[in-house]
C-alpha cells in the first residue's frame, strides 16, 4: 500500500479521464476503480463524486446517485454541471420529476457554460418528451406507476 499519494496527485485528472472514458465504454468496474483512485488521492475533488454519481445514474441506481451529485453540490454549491446531474437523476425518481426540472433550469439561470446549458435543456427535454408523455403513444413509465400503486 502506498502511503504517500503526494505524488501521484498532479495524476488525478488522468484517473478522472479514464473513469469517464470507462463509463462510457460500459466499463463499471474499471470506471468504479478509477473514481476510488482519484478519491484516494483528493476526497475533495467535485469530478471524483460527480464521476461515481456517473456511474450510479447509468445502472439506473438513482439512490446513489442522488447522494453523489449532493455530496459534489457539498464541496462547490456553484457547481452546474453536478446540479444538472442532480436534476436529471431526479427526472428518474416518481415524485421527483418536477424537482428535477427546476434543478435543471436553475442550472441553465446560473451557467455561462453553453454545454451545461445544453445540457440541462436536454435533460429537460427528455422529460417532458419521455418521461412526462411516454414514448410513440405509450402511456408514460409515470403513469404506468400511478396506476400500479392505485391497485
Amino acid at each position: 500500500m502506498i502511503k504517500n499519494t503526494e505524488t501521484f496527485k498532479e495524476d488525478i485528472h488522468l484517473l478522472l479521464e479514464a473513469g469517464f472514458i470507462a463509463i462510457n465504454q460500459a466499463d463499471e468496474d474499471s470506471a468504479k476503480k478509477l473514481f476510488d483512485a482519484s478519491m484516494l488521492l483528493d476526497d475533495k475533488n467535485v469530478l471524483c463524486y460527480v464521476g461515481k454519481g456517473y456511474v450510479a445514474l447509468h445502472k439506473l441506481d438513482t439512490k446513489n446517485a442522488v447522494n453523489m451529485f449532493e455530496k459534489a453540490l457539498e464541496i462547490d454549491p456553484e457547481n452546474q454541471m453536478a446540479r444538472t446531474f442532480l436534476g436529471l437523476t431526479q427526472m428518474f425518481i416518481p415524485n421527483k420529476v418536477t424537482s428535477g426540472e427546476k434543478t435543471c433550469m436553475e442550472a441553465m439561470k446560473e451557467t455561462s457554460d453553453p454545454q451545461i446549458k445544453k445540457f440541462a435543456e436536454s435533460a429537460i427535454e427528455f422529460s417532458n418528451t419521455f418521461i412526462k408523455k411516454g414514448m410513440g403513444g405509450t402511456e408514460s413509465p409515470m403513469k404506468l406507476h400511478k396506476k400500479k400503486k392505485e391497485k
